[in-house]
Parts: C-alpha cells; sequence; structure tokens
C-alpha cells in the first residue's frame, strides 16, 4: 500500500527549499564579497625597512605601520581593505575593486615625510612641528589650490624665516616630501621642469604666522590627497615592495562573466547525466546539488569569505566531486537490489555500507585542501577554502539529504516492484533465495583480467615516466614569474593585436620586451614578460599608457627574487605535507601496503602533470600547485573506493593461499568498482571542460592540469595503486604460506538512517 504522506511530505520539502532558495539567493548573491581577480583592484606584499641607521624593526613598529595604511586606505574610500602581517615585517594589502590603481599605490607607499629645507638640504622643520590633522586643501587668491598646514610653535617659524630671508638670493625654504639622504638635492633639482621638491618659495621677510601655505604645481586632486597623506601621518620605515598584482576592471568582470557561464553549463552536463544514467535517485541528486550550491554561497557569505576566480573553480570542481557520493551509494543501492533484495532493504543496506567509503574519500582530499590553505597564496586560500568548504557541504547534502529525500518516496512503498526507476533491470535481479552477495554479482567488466595485466601497466607507466624525465630535462618547466621573477602584463584590446604592434608600443615607452604573446579569441589579449620586477612608476606608466589606448586597464604583476624562491619551496613542502598526511591516513584506515601503493600512484600523477606542461611549454604559476593538490586530493578519493571494495573482498575470502587468490581478489575489486570510477570522473571532467571551453584565460592552464591529473589520477587508482599492493601482497604471502583476513568490525554503527 502506498503511503500518499510521505509523498506529500516530499513535495512539501521541496517546495520550502525551493522558496527559500528563491527568495534569497540573489541577496546572498550581492552580499558575496568579490576579490580583486573578479572586480578589479591589486594586491602588494611591502616588507618593512628601517628608514634610519641602527632603527630596529619591532613588532609593534610593523603593527603602527600597518594602521598607518590602514588610515590612508579610509582616504582611498576603499569599503573593506584587507590588510594582513606576515611572516613578522611583511604586510600584505589586499584593494578589491579600488577605481585608480596608480593613486592607490602611490599614496600606500609614500613614507609622507614632510621636511622644510634650506638650499644646502639642511633640515630646518619636519612632520613633528606641524599640528596633527590640520592639513587641508584649499585656494589662494587666484583660485590655485594649495595646501595649509598649522605649526606647533609661531616663534619656531619665525625665527627660521628671519634667518631664510637673510640669505638672499639663496634665501628659498625647500619642501620636500620624502626626501632620501645621499640621492636628493635641491641644487641638482632645481630648474627642472618636474623637480621631486613639492615648492621652493623665496622668503623676503619674517613671517609671524603658525600657518604654513604649500604652493606648487598642484592639481585639486593631488593637493587633496597630500592634505590626506600628511594627516595621516608619515610612515616610521621604509615600505620595499617584494610581490605585487593588479587586474583591470575589464578584465575582471570578463573572467567572472566567462567563468560563471562555464559553471552552468557544466553544472547543466552533470545534472543531465545524473538523471539519464540513474533516473529517479539522479533527479534527487539534482535536488540536493542544487541545496549544495546555495549552501556554499549562503555559508561563505556567513564566512565573511572573499570569492577569488580559483574560488568559483573550486565551486563548480566540488559540484562534480560532490556527485561522487551520490555515484557511490546509488551504485551500492542499485548492488543490493540486484542480488534480489526489496527496495527498502536494498536502500538502508545500500546506504550504511557506503557511508564508510564517502567518509575516507572526503577526508583524504581535506587534507590536500588543509595543506593549500597553510602553504598557498590570498587566490590559492581563497581556492582551498571554498574547496574544504565544498567537501563539508557536500557531505550533507549527499549522505542526509539525498537519503532523506529519496528515503521518502522509498519507504512510500510506490517504488516496490519498479526497479526500473533506479536503473536496474528486471533481468539483472537475482533470486533472494539463491543467497547472492552483493560481491558475487557479475559486472560488464568480467572478461578483463586485470592482475595479469599488470606488467604492461608497469611497463607502460615507466615508459611514460621515461620519456617525461627526458622531456623534462630537454625542456624543462616554463615558470611562471610566481616562481623565478620579473614581472608579467596582460593587455586587453578592443581588436586584434599582433606580436611586432605591442613591442613597437613597448619600445616607445622605453620599456622593451622581447616575450610577447597573443592569446585570446580574438587575438585580444597580449601577454608581456619582463626579466626584471618593474617599479611602481613603471607600473603606473604602463597602466595609463594602454588603458588610454584600448579602453581597458592592463593587468600587471611583479614578484622579486625572494618572494619566487620561497613560493617554490612552500609549494614542494605542501605538495610533500598532503603526502605524507595521506598514507598515514591510508595506513591507519587500510595497510601500509595500500598507502604505499596510493602514494606511489600520487606520485605518478603529480609526474605526469609536470611532463605534460613541459612538452606543452604551458606557463606554470601558482594555481598549478593547487591543481596538483587537488588531484593529489582526488587521486587518492578515487584509489580509496576500490581499495575499500578490495578490503571487503579480503574479507569475505578470509584466507589468501595462492597468488591466484589475491589475483582474484584484487580483479573483483577492479571490475565492482570501474563503473563508478568511470562515471564519477565523467562528471568532473565535464565541469574542467567547460573551464577549459567557456572559463577565463586566466583559469585556463589551470583547468587543463586538472583533466590531465584527472586522466591520470583515474588510469593510476585501477592499474598502478591496486597493482603494487598485489605486488607487495604476494610477497607478504611468500614469506607467511597463508594471509588470514579478519571482518573489519564497524565503528559506524550510528552512521544516519532515514
Amino acid at each position: 500500500m502506498v503511503k500518499r504522506g510521505r509523498i506529500i511530505a516530499f513535495f512539501i520539502l521541496v517546495v520550502l527549499l525551493a522558496g527559500t532558495m528563491g527568495g534569497t539567493t540573489k541577496s546572498i548573491v550581492d552580499n558575496i564579497k568579490l576579490g580583486l581577480d573578479l572586480q578589479g583592484g591589486f594586491e602588494v606584499l611591502y616588507e618593512v625597512q628601517p628608514i634610519k641607521k641602527g632603527q630596529e624593526i619591532t613588532k609593534e613598529t610593523v603593527a603602527n605601520t600597518a594602521d598607518a595604511l590602514d588610515k590612508r586606505i579610509n582616504v582611498l574610500g576603499v569599503s573593506e581593505p584587507n590588510i594582513q602581517i606576515e611572516d613578522g615585517n611583511r604586510i600584505r594589502v589586499q584593494l578589491a575593486g579600488v577605481e585608480d590603481q596608480n593613486e592607490a599605490r602611490e599614496i600606500l607607499s609614500t613614507q609622507a615625510n614632510l621636511t622644510f629645507r634650506d638650499v644646502n638640504d639642511k633640515v630646518r622643520l619636519d612632520g613633528s612641528d606641524l599640528e596633527s590633522d590640520s592639513a587641508k586643501q584649499t585656494f589662494d587668491d587666484k583660485n590655485n589650490p594649495i595646501v595649509s598646514l598649522k605649526l606647533k610653535d609661531r616663534s619656531k617659524f619665525y625665527e627660521l624665516t628671519k634667518e631664510i630671508s637673510a640669505m638672499a638670493p639663496q634665501n628659498q625654504l625647500v619642501i620636500w616630501l620624502d626626501f632620501e639622504e645621499g640621492k636628493d638635492s635641491y641644487k641638482a633639482e632645481v630648474g627642472k621642469e618636474d623637480p621631486k621638491f613639492i615648492s621652493d618659495p623665496g622668503v623676503s621677510k619674517p613671517i609671524n604666522s603658525d600657518e604654513v601655505i604649500i604652493e606648487g604645481n598642484f592639481t585639486v586632486e593631488r593637493a587633496q590627497n597630500l592634505a590626506s597623506l600628511l594627516n595621516a601621518g608619515a610612515l616610521p620605515v621604509k615600505l620595499d615592495e617584494k610581490y605585487s598584482t593588479s587586474v583591470g576592471a575589464q578584465f575582471g568582470q570578463q573572467a567572472l562573466d566567462k567563468t560563471v557561464t562555464a559553471g552552468i553549463i557544466g553544472i547543466a552536463i552533470i545534472f543531465l547525466f545524473m538523471i539519464a544514467y540513474y533516473r529517479f535517485p539522479g533527479l534527487i541528486a539534482t535536488i540536493t546539488l542544487s541545496v549544495y550550491i546555495y549552501l556554499i554561497l549562503l555559508i561563505f557569505d556567513l564566512m565573511n569569505g572573499v570569492l577569488t576566480l580559483p574560488g568559483i573553480a573550486a565551486l563548480i570542481l566540488g559540484v562534480g566531486m560532490a556527485v561522487d557520493a551520490n555515484i557511490i551509494t546509488y551504485e551500492r543501492i542499485k548492488e543490493e537490489m540486484r542480488v534480489g533484495k526489496p527496495i527498502r532493504s536494498a536502500f538502508q543496506a545500500g546506504n550504511k555500507s557506503s557511508f564508510l567509503t564517502i567518509l575516507d574519500a572526503n577526508v583524504t582530499t581535506i587534507l590536500a585542501a588543509a595543506v593549500l590553505f597553510f602553504y598557498g597564496t590570498s587566490s590559492v586560500k581563497g581556492f582551498a577554502t571554498m574547496l574544504i568548504v565544498s567537501i563539508l557541504t557536500s557531505f550533507i547534502t549527499a549522505v542526509w539529504g539525498s537519503r532523506l529525500l529519496l528515503g521518502l518516496w522509498v519507504n512510500s512503498r510506490i517504488f516496490n516492484k519498479k526497479p526500473g526507476w533506479f536503473g536496474v533491470k528486471k533481468s539483472e535481479i537475482k533470486d533472494l533465495a539463491e543467497n547472492y552477495d552483493t560481491l558475487d554479482l557479475p559486472t560488464r567488466f568480467d572478461r578483463f583480467d586485470f592482475a595479469a595485466q599488470r606488467k604492461k601497466f608497469f611497463t607502460l607507466s615507466a615508459i611514460l615516466i621515461t620519456a617525461g624525465i627526458i622531456i623534462l630535462a630537454i625542456f624543462r618547466l616554463n615558470l611562471g614569474i610566481d616562481f623565478v621573477h620579473g614581472s608579467r602584463m596582460e593587455i586587453l584590446a578592443d581588436q586584434s593585436l599582433k606580436t611586432e604592434q605591442v613591442q613597437d608600443e613597448l619600445k616607445e615607452m622605453k620599456l622593451p620586451s622581447d616575450d610577447v604573446v597573443i592569446s585570446g579569441d580574438k587575438d585580444n589579449i597580449a601577454v608581456v614578460r619582463y626579466t626584471d620586477d618593474l617599479n611602481k612608476n613603471e607600473v603606473a606608466k604602463l597602466k595609463d599608457h594602454f588603458n588610454k589606448l584600448y579602453g581597458a586597464e592592463p593587468n600587471v604583476s611583479t614578484v622579486s627574487p625572494v618572494i619566487g624562491k620561497e613560493l617554490a619551496k612552500n609549494a614542494m613542502i605542501a605538495v610533500a605535507i598532503a603526502s605524507i598526511g595521506i598514507i598515514i591516513y591510508v595506513t591507519f584506515r587500510f595497510e601500509w601496503r595500500m598507502a604505499v601503493g596510493a602514494i606511489l600512484a600520487l606520485l605518478h600523477d603529480a609526474f605526469f602533470i609536470i611532463a605534460f606542461f613541459s612538452l606543452t611549454r604551458l606557463e606554470v604559476d601558482i594555481t598549478f600547485i593547487a591543481a596538483v593538490l587537488t588531484i593529489v586530493g582526488y587521486s587518492i578519493n578515487d584509489t580509496i573506493v576500490t581499495f575499500d571494495r578490495l578490503r571487503e573482498n579480503l574479507h569475505k575470502k578470509r584466507r589468501l593461499k595462492t597468488d591466484k587468490d589475491i589475483e582474484d581478489v584484487v580483479n573483483q575489486s577492479i571490475r565492482q568498482t570501474m563503473g563508478r570510477s568511470v562515471n564519477t570522473v565523467l562528471t568532473v571532467v565535464f565541469t574542467v571542460l567547460a573551464l577549459m571551453i567557456f572559463g577565463s584565460e586566466s583559469i585556463r592552464n589551470f583547468s587543463i592540469a586538472l583533466l590531465v591529473g584527472l586522466i591520470s589520477g583515474t588510469y593510476s587508482s585501477v592499474f598502478i595503486a591496486s597493482q603494487v599492493w598485489l605486488v607487495m601482497k604476494k610477497k607478504e604471502l611468500k614469506k607467511k604460506g597463508t594471509i588470514k583476513t579478519v571482518r573489519e568490525k564497524k565503528t559506524w554503527s550510528d552512521e544516519p538512517q532515514v
């Protein structure tokens, strides 16, 4: 008898979810902060250095400098700046959405150390003689912009002007901002069209006033900025740029539009695939995946997180990985149905047996994501944060959400004797009386003897690895500026570009480069690289020139040699720690031989991505490391599903007496999980291909690395990891003569049931 109340409850739940999501999604999306790569802006890493000989840089000094920078940012009107102190004496500043990046950069890095000097460069007054917050922009009698200041001691200024006036014809009071001892001098600058000093008024008589007027060739905006800088206070230190990246607003908007489009296409393909292959459970999966996307955005908003381009990629990739939990569960349910169990019993048994597999697979991916978070730069941290949130949220929606919604239908009994709704043919169902075990079921891969072909797999991998080593030795990697040093500029034009055209423009600006590559769908993007890191004035010059020429501000990134080495070192540490963490976890949950097989498979996958990038000459940047670590997590995910089934088959076997026993266990396990492996990799490949084809240029290499890693990861999980375990297990058997396998006690008996 059909229990219609459960079906009604299902529709009420779905309507409530749809209403909540429909009514709040827009406001959530509008509230989420976008990173500078999605709305334009810039990021700079300063190293705090002493301004005077013998000055000690303490924690307090760095903190005071960060506070001073924060005050200056308030002048710019940036709503939510991000200022972080790193490694003791470094300060990272991120300003998303700032309109005039050159102005912002100038205001941040200017020390604002105001000095009044005579013509011999001797300091007569400095910032300590000024009243705090007294600077203001005003106008003189001829309506020219000026800056007025108030002095603490009127008599001191009177005595100074009296002395200077008596020095005619050298009676100039020279006003400097950030005078550099040993480099700057009045005599070297006087007479220049654009001198470094602000102004040099002649003093003809003593001035008895506490107000100082600074006149110069000011615009209103420049005068306002100078007043704001003086009120914010001089920096107590010198700031040395170690790393910077800036993104034009047009680049950011284009990247956002393209990547969102790619995400919609990739997710739509996944939804269609799940419904076509898994029928009604696939429809439930599309509902829970929609809830999953909504929850991720909600959680990210509540966390006050900053959404970056790699973060959107992680969200889209997360959908492909989230569906993995559904696939594992649905495949288990289908197996239980094929041995003849009623649909309700199959549903309960399938959920129970899939729980530990899903848990193990997700924990290993979180390990890789956590390492990414701790060792990555800002954009990679955004990717890692989104990946961790995605994994945790997918566990909730796939394990509990799918069980709840599908359980309402199953327990309504409407599907009794209707296996077709679950994608199971009646001809495939065994008689329950025959006591078939799910591990005895035939598969479409039964004709393949994977264990017997292991030498061929090892030989193929050995040949490919050797070829990869030769390729790397000859071509090496095309390292981006993240791992070496220098500058990189992306120019976005409203027309097709030619290499010679861009090079001619750069020569005219006296900033030539031979490394210019044209890309983009319409050949409208030029990537220019410099082996040296450009200074802030050169960056400003380039941005202004190409903004006027093509109507879009270019992206410019600079990395110092010190930061390049640090990023490379941190990348290697990240991969090593992730690998060690996975070995420990797999050893704890399974056995050390499986951990060895898993880690060899991971190194195999990581190497293939590196060799592929060496062969194709694709640029290796910091997001490449994010791709490698994601594949490390994803590949172990796939391997663990195979090992989990391998453990089940071992327990059923109870004893291994011959080499054939071990080979049979490996063959059975691979055959039984092959369908799931293919389906899972397909769903993730759909999203990665969508990112590659429709997504932003700036994450294309990232997407390619993921695609190569996915293919290699599926291959290694099936043909390397389990085969390495087989070889090692045979050696153990040779020593012991026989191997006992004991059925594992379940420690998760309280997993959720519907």
